[in-house]
């Protein structure tokens, strides 16, 4: 490949966030939650420290040799991660849980939304979020066709 072709790359960042919420669904009953979220259906809540890492996508730009400027990715981070979750109750003080479980599927679901939003456009590739070391939801922005 001569140096002139475009290259592609991967760029990750990550950043930690911590928040409670409560796994209840409205559209289950109280003994149905318990059932199925067991613990983490206390009416309380339970907390988190969140990891997640945010990958972009992109060509190697031949004049800065970066794919993105990191200090960008940064600020949409912060603005699109830590500003609405960071030491917040998910369902009381994020208002897209209040109609939606906040499963950490749904927190990676959001996290992907506000990036996508704040991003260049094609350039989001992965959202992981780590609830706890053994428990890691990655989203690629997928979604299901509706018949």
């Amino acid at each position: 490949m001569s140096p002139r072709s475009a290259r592609l790359a991967r760029l990750s960042r990550s950043v930690t966030f911590s928040a409670c919420h409560r796994l209840h669904s409205k559209s289950l009953s109280d003994e149905e939650n318990l059932k199925l979220f067991g613990k983490c259906n206390n009416p309380n809540g339970h907390g988190h420290n969140y990891k997640v890492v945010v990958t972009v996508r992109g060509e190697i730009d031949p004049v800065s040799g970066m794919v993105m400027n990191l200090t960008d990715l940064k600020e949409c981070m912060q603005a699109a991660i830590m500003e609405p979750l960071d030491h917040k109750n998910l369902d009381r003080d994020v208002p897209y849980f209040s109609e939606v479980v906040s499963t950490t599927e749904n927190v990676a679901v959001f996290i992907w939304d506000s990036l996508q939003k704040l991003l260049p456009q094609g350039i989001l590739y992965k959202v992981e979020v780590h609830e706890t070391e053994q428990n890691v939801v990655v989203y690629k922005g997928e979604e299901t066709i509706v018949k």
